[in-house]
C-alpha cells in the first residue's frame, strides 16, 4: 500500500464553512469517482449532506463552548489512502477506510469514506469532523500524526495480507512539476508565469514591458496590449488572461495597488474539478409533495423515502438561510423578490442588446451593400431600367433593390444612419451587456431563493401566494 496522509481543511477565503466542507466532500464521493455513490459510506451522518452536517455540528461547538472559529481554524481532517493496482477490491478498500477511521476517531466523529475507482490504483478519500459528535470537543492533531495514521492504516492492510511501503519515499516535487511532465502547460498558461515572473511593485509599468522582451517575448502595443511568448506562433491579449493580467491590473500591480498571490496549480485543482458538483450538493431542492404523489398512486415504501429526503431538504434550506444571514421570514420575502426582479430586470435587458445587436448588424449590412451599388443603380435608372444592364449586373443591383426594401421595412424613410454612429452604438450596447453580468448565475441565485422559501412555506404549512392565486382562479 502507498504511503497514507492526512491533511486539514481550513475554510476557505470568501467561502462559508458549509460551502468549503461541501467542496471537499464532493470531490470525495463524487458518483463520476464512486460508480455513481456505490463505494461510498458514513458515519453519524448521511452523505448526501453530511458538508451541512458537519457545519451544524460545529455551529453547536461554538454556541456551547463560545469557542469561536479564528483564523486558520480547522474544520475537519482529509485521510487519503493509496493501493497498489490490482491487489485490492472497492468494497476491501471501503471496508478498510472504514476500519481506519473507526480506529483513528474512537467512533466520535463524524465521518464520510469514499474510494475512487477512476484511475488504475484505487484510493480512497476519508473525511471526518474536527468537532465531535456531542460537540463538546474537538480532534487533537498530534504533531507526528502522520506516523500514527500509516501505522494503523499499515496494521490493517498487514491483518487482510496486503503489501505496505515499508520506508516510504519523500515526495517527489510538487502536483505542478508532476503535472507539466504528465500534461504540458498551454501557451496561456505559460504567458502567465512569466508575467508573474517579471511584474514587482514599485517597478515602472516600461521596466515591466522591457523586462518581458528580455525574456524572449515579441510584445504588440497598439489598442490592447499582446504578447507572444518564445515559439509560440500568435500574440495572445494579455485581457484574456483573466481579471489580474489586464492592461489596468499590470499597471496596479506594477504600483503595489493590487496584490496577486503566486499561482499554484495544486491550490484547489481538485475540488474545480467537481465545484459545479460541490455547489449543487449545497443548494436546496424543493420538498416532495408527499400527499399529493400517494394520490398518483405512489406505495408505502415512496413515503418512507420522501419522508427522509425532505428532512434532509429541510435541513439543507435552513443550513442556507443560516450561511446567508437571514433571520426572519420577512427577509427571506423581501430576499426572494429580489433576485427575482433583479434576474427578470437583467434579462429582459440583455434580451434587448440582443435583438438590437442584432437589427445593428444586419443594418450595417444592408448600408454597406446600398452604398457600393448606389452609382450603378443610378446607371441602371438612367438607361430606362434597361432589362440587358441589369442581366449584367444582377446581383449587385439585385442586393441594392433588397437593401432599399430592408429600410423601408425598418421606416428609414430619411437619412440613413452612419456606420460610424452604428459601431458607436454597438460597442456601448456590449459594454452595457457585459456590465450587466452573469445571467446564468443571477438565475440559480432567484431559483435558489425560490426553493427556499417554497420549502420554508411548506415547512410552516403554508401555500406559496402564485399557488393561493392559481386555486383562486380555478374556483
Amino acid at each position: 500500500m502507498a504511503t497514507t496522509w492526512i491533511k486539514p481543511i481550513h475554510k476557505a477565503k470568501g467561502r462559508s464553512v458549509a460551502a468549503t466542507l461541501a467542496d471537499s466532500i464532493g470531490y470525495a464521493d463524487n458518483p463520476d469517482k464512486t460508480n455513481n455513490f456505490e463505494f461510498v459510506k458514513s458515519y453519524g451522518c448521511d452523505y448526501y449532506t453530511s458538508a451541512n452536517e458537519f457545519a451544524l455540528t460545529k455551529e453547536i461547538y461554538e454556541q456551547q463552548t463560545g469557542r469561536v472559529g479564528r483564523k486558520g481554524d480547522i474544520l475537519a481532517f482529509h485521510v487519503r489512502q493509496s493501493f497498489k493496482p490490482g491487489e485490492i477490491t472497492p468494497e476491501v478498500a471501503l471496508e478498510i477506510g472504514c476500519a481506519l477511521m473507526e480506529k483513528l476517531t474512537r467512533k466520535r466523529h463524524q465521518y464520510v469514506v469514499a474510494v475512487h475507482t477512476d484511475k488504475a490504483h484505487i484510493h480512497c478519500h476519508c473525511i471526518f469532523s474536527a468537532v465531535n459528535m456531542d460537540c463538546s470537543g474537538k480532534f487533537r492533531n498530534p504533531i507526528r500524526s502522520m506516523k500514527i495514521v500509516r501505522q494503523i492504516s499499515d496494521f490493517l492492510c498487514a491483518e487482510r495480507g496486503l503489501s505496505i511501503v515499508e520506508e516510504p519515499k519523500p515526495s517527489r516535487g510538487s502536483y505542478r512539476d508532476w503535472q507539466d511532465k504528465k500534461e504540458p502547460q498551454s501557451n496561456r498558461d505559460k504567458l502567465q508565469d512569466l508575467i508573474d515572473n517579471n511584474i514587482s511593485a514599485g517597478t515602472v509599468f516600461e521596466q515591466f514591458v522591457a523586462a518581458m522582451s528580455a525574456a524572449g517575448c515579441e510584445v504588440k502595443r497598439g489598442k490592447y496590449l499582446a504578447f507572444k511568448i518564445p515559439g509560440a506562433e500568435r500574440f495572445i491579449r494579455v485581457k484574456s488572461l483573466g481579471e489580474d493580467y489586464t492592461e489596468q491590473a499590470l499597471l496596479e500591480r506594477c504600483v503595489g495597488k493590487r496584490l496577486v498571490p503566486k499561482r499554484d496549480k495544486a491550490d484547489g485543482d481538485a475540488e474545480r474539478k467537481t465545484a459545479d458538483y460541490a455547489k449543487s450538493q449545497y443548494r436546496p431542492k424543493l420538498l416532495i409533495d408527499i400527499e399529493e404523489k400517494l394520490r398518483q398512486g405512489y406505495g408505502a415504501g415512496f413515503k418512507q423515502f420522501a419522508t427522509i429526503q425532505n428532512l434532509k431538504q429541510a435541513a439543507k434550506t435552513l443550513i442556507f438561510l443560516k450561511e446567508n444571514g437571514i433571520g426572519t421570514y420577512e427577509e427571506l420575502v423581501k430576499k426572494e423578490c429580489d433576485t427575482s426582479v433583479d434576474y427578470h430586470k437583467k434579462n429582459d435587458r440583455r434580451k434587448e442588446i440582443d435583438a438590437r445587436l442584432a437589427q445593428i448588424t444586419e443594418l450595417q449590412k444592408n448600408i454597406g451593400q446600398y452604398g457600393k451599388s448606389r452609382d450603378l443603380w443610378a446607371v441602371y435608372k438612367r438607361s430606362g431600367y434597361d432589362q440587358a444592364f441589369f442581366e449584367v449586373h444582377r446581383q449587385a443591383l439585385t442586393l441594392h433593390k433588397a437593401a432599399k426594401n430592408y429600410f423601408d421595412e425598418q421606416g428609414f424613410t430619411k437619412k440613413l444612419p452612419s456606420i460610424a454612429s452604428l459601431k458607436k452604438e454597438y460597442a456601448e450596447l456590449l459594454s452595457e451587456k457585459k456590465s450587466l453580468g452573469n445571467i446564468k448565475a443571477a438565475r440559480e441565485e432567484m431559483i435558489d431563493w425560490t426553493r427556499a422559501k417554497h420549502n420554508v412555506d411548506r415547512i410552516l404549512g403554508e401555500r406559496p401566494v402564485q399557488q393561493k392565486a392559481r386555486d383562486r382562479d380555478a374556483l
